[in-house]
């Protein structure tokens, strides 16, 4: 490095105030940036973390921001290959990123197909262009919007995680010292998650149902991704999380269990077993979770209100600054040709991709969005063509309209308190409230607001990350061209991932439960439809069933038999289990149904509302505790262990409020990263075990692997461990053991 390079360095910082801030490269200097192995790194990082995303998000409820361990582990792999850039990280984690973000804003929204009777279309291709045409909406609205936010408003909008990023990727030369933190967490995390996974060495899940508390269960879901996530996120929204928890749980799950003996044995709805006869997942299932999706509804409906003035000033900052720079563009593209993708302004830190190109694009997403509902309906959900119209138009103005709300509150607040939820709901709201003025109240026009609700949510959760990551490059003198192109690359590489994912969860976890129920099939009670004519299970034809609100069958999908004229299994399918709850999926499915049929257990809803109300009167942001009160405690409880743990190296290391760069938060990105890739091996091992794997996969694929593989393959640990495999205590001890090296990392100084 030059002499003035150094002393540029040692002058320069992140939070300079705008008179005196200059980036880290200049616009004049040039180096590598746009580069094919940047471009390919990036694109393997958002596969992997959009990936694990989907993954813990969608146990968790939870996502946690991507950009600082894709920064770190960029600097250490490409140093592997020769010198890198500073520009080339950046392109890097710029690419990578998109793939958390992404993933956050599809699994809220998607997966509620399954939960209004859709799950036999929830498939890749389903996925796969809804959550494309998302990520470019948030992309290609952000491009406007950059010089307003990123450029105008430095000093005023701190954007923390994007100046965080810029920071680590400044301070490269202490890469491999970042990097190794977070590979030991993948180590030990991978290796105790495979040992508690596939080999079953101890409990996934120490659970203890007193019997001196009826109706309360005492369990903990003991992962290394609850863990990590615990630790990130802190240990005072870990015990909001946990309180949430604790109310559900060892509070209204008992009374309901002692309160409910007086209904002796009848069913209360929306339950079809009497309270008497549940255990507490039945009680959880049928009663916390109408109460918990309220109280998320109501705490995304008040975070949202507590944002409105933000949300009214950054409407008008920015469309006046898309008036003022689309002419501005418009000018400086024509003087670079009409083919020109690129603004032909003068300095490099000022190019973005031409405003030709955003409304060509947006126009494209319109008619994407038309053609998809028009030619590729879902069966059982087909629409006119002017609804569809309807619905692209929809998307663009809810998108621009929330993509400039959640770029806003990203740079005031930080990337963690966008209220992606709350703006869904918002959005599901306004287009259930037209299509009921209008008489559209069909099952296929609840699918069509989910469409609309679940780009304009991906747009949004796009932006909010994209906003950070433009801001990383202003700081350190990017292209703003090449990190929108980059951005667009890392959306479309990282939705396959995403897309492959939600269906191996939602295929891995899915069980068929023997549940008999005589019905008949001319005479369906209210709120069950048939769903499919003719569906195939081990080998014997059935008519798919699906029940939602229905007072005698409860919700879920169903295998009926023509010939006993009886339904003979329910189709648990992996979303919306116990491992997979996807809460905020199935809230915005509640809000949909809820306002289209006006059929839903209103009184559990509003007590859910209640609670919130209680809370935030007593100072306490309620959304972490709605989210708590919904998931289950196994979930909260583990997060919580992560808290305690960042709570004891604070109070040992007199240091608070450590910063995403920081020791213990790099080993629990790793820890993240493991849980969510040993994970999803673990799905696809079970996958390759399953007796009817043949009948799936091509003949050449079943010879080569010799499937299926015998149940016991890689589940030995029972065998070797004996008791101390279903042992409470053994798992308690092995969890405690990882916690012990998260404190040991957390408090060991990076060198």
């Amino acid at each position: 490095m030059s002499q003035q390079t150094g002393a540029r360095e040692k002058a320069w910082s992140s939070t300079a105030p705008p008179g005196e801030f200059r980036s880290y490269i200049s616009a004049e200097e040039r180096r590598k940036e746009f580069t094919i192995r940047a471009i390919v790194l990036g694109a393997l990082f958002g596969l992997l973390f959009g990936a694990v995303t989907v993954y813990v998000g969608l146990r968790a409820g939870l996502t946690v921001s991507a950009s600082i361990p894709i920064s770190v582990l960029s600097i250490s792999i490409l140093r592997a290959f020769g010198r890198s850039t500073i520009l080339e990280n950046n392109i890097v984690q710029t690419t990578g990123s998109a793939g958390e973000s992404l993933a956050a804003g599809v699994m809220f929204t998607i997966p509620a197909l399954i939960f209004l009777g859709f799950g036999s279309e929830f498939t890749f291709w389903r996925i796969f262009p809804l959550a494309l045409l998302g990520g470019w909406l948030g992309v290609f609205f952000m491009v406007p919007l950059r010089r307003q936010l990123i450029v105008k408003e430095h000093g005023n909008l701190a954007f923390p995680e994007g100046t965080a990023c810029a920071d680590v990727l400044v301070a490269g030369e202490r890469g491999g010292s970042f990097a190794g933190r977070v590979f030991w967490g993948l180590g030990l995390g991978g290796v105790y998650t495979f040992l508690m996974n596939s080999v079953q060495a101890w409990t996934s899940q120490p659970e203890g149902r007193p019997s001196w508390f009826p109706g309360a269960s005492f369990r903990a879901a003991i992962t290394s991704e609850y863990l990590g996530v615990g630790y990130i996120i802190g240990p005072r929204v870990a015990g909001i999380l946990f309180a949430g928890g604790i109310v559900s749980w060892l509070v209204m799950m008992p009374a309901i269990k002692f309160y409910g003996q007086l209904a002796g044995n009848t069913p209360i709805y929306p339950s079809t077993i009497p309270i008497p006869l549940m255990t507490p997942d039945d009680i959880w299932r049928s009663y916390i979770r109408p109460m918990g999706a309220g109280a998320v509804a109501a705490a995304g409906l008040i975070t949202l209100l507590r944002t409105l003035p933000t949300i009214f000033s950054a409407l008008r900052a920015g469309l006046k600054d898309v008036r003022a720079e689309g002419a501005g563009q418009a000018t400086a593209s024509s003087r670079g040709g009409a083919g020109s993708v690129l603004t032909n302004l003068a300095l490099r830190t000022d190019r973005d991709v031409s405003m030709r190109w955003v409304v060509g694009g947006s126009i494209a997403i319109i008619a994407m969005m038309w053609a998809l509902l028009t030619f590729h309906p879902m069966k059982g959900a087909n629409t006119q063509w002017y609804h569809n119209l309807l619905a692209g138009i929809l998307v663009t103005i809810f998108g621009f309209l929330f993509v400039t709300v959640a770029a806003r509150i990203s740079g005031l607040l930080g990337n963690s308190s966008n209220p992606v939820s709350g703006m869904s709901i918002a959005t599901l709201m306004a287009t259930c409230a037209i299509f009921f003025v209008a008489g559209w109240t069909a099952p296929n026009y609840e699918v069509l607001a989910l469409m609309i609700g679940g780009v304009v949510c991906t747009a949004a959760a796009i932006a909010g990350a994209t906003s950070q990551d433009l801001k990383t490059g202003y700081l350190v003198g990017a292209t703003p061209s090449y990190q929108q192109l980059s951005l667009l690359v890392g959306v479309t590489v990282s939705t396959i991932a995403i897309g492959t994912t939600l269906n191996l969860m939602n295929k891995g976890l899915e069980k068929y439960i023997p549940t008999e129920i005589p019905i008949n099939l001319q005479t369906l009670p209210e709120g069950v439809k048939v769903e499919r004519d003719t569906f195939t299970h081990q080998g014997k034809n059935y008519v798919l069933i699906n029940s939602l609100s229905s007072h005698q069958i409860p919700d879920g999908e169903y295998l009926y038999d023509p010939s006993t004229k009886k339904i003979e299994f329910q189709w648990a399918q992996g979303i919306g289990s116990d491992k997979a709850p996807a809460p905020q999926a199935r809230l915005m499915a509640t809000v949909i149904h809820g306002i289209l049929t006006q059929r839903l257990p209103w009184r559990l809803v509003l007590m859910g509302v209640a609670l919130v109300i209680a809370v935030e009167v007593l100072g306490v942001r309620s959304l972490a505790f709605a989210t708590g009160s919904y998931l289950s405690i196994a979930t909260t409880g583990a997060m919580f262990a992560g808290g305690l743990v960042r709570a004891l190296v604070e109070a040992t290391t007199k240091k608070k409020d450590e910063s995403e760069a920081s020791p213990g938060a790099l080993y629990s990105s790793g820890l993240i990263a493991a849980g969510g890739v040993f994970g999803l091996l673990g799905i696809i091992i079970a996958l390759l075990q399953d007796p009817e794997i043949s009948n799936r996969v091509p003949h050449f694929v079943t010879s080569i692997l010799g499937l299926p593989w015998r149940p016991d393959l890689f589940s030995f640990g029972p065998k070797l461990m004996g008791p101390l495999a279903t042992s409470n205590l053994f798992g308690i001890f092995m969890f405690a053991l990882l916690a012990a090296s998260l404190f040991y990392f957390a408090r060991k100084k990076l060198d």
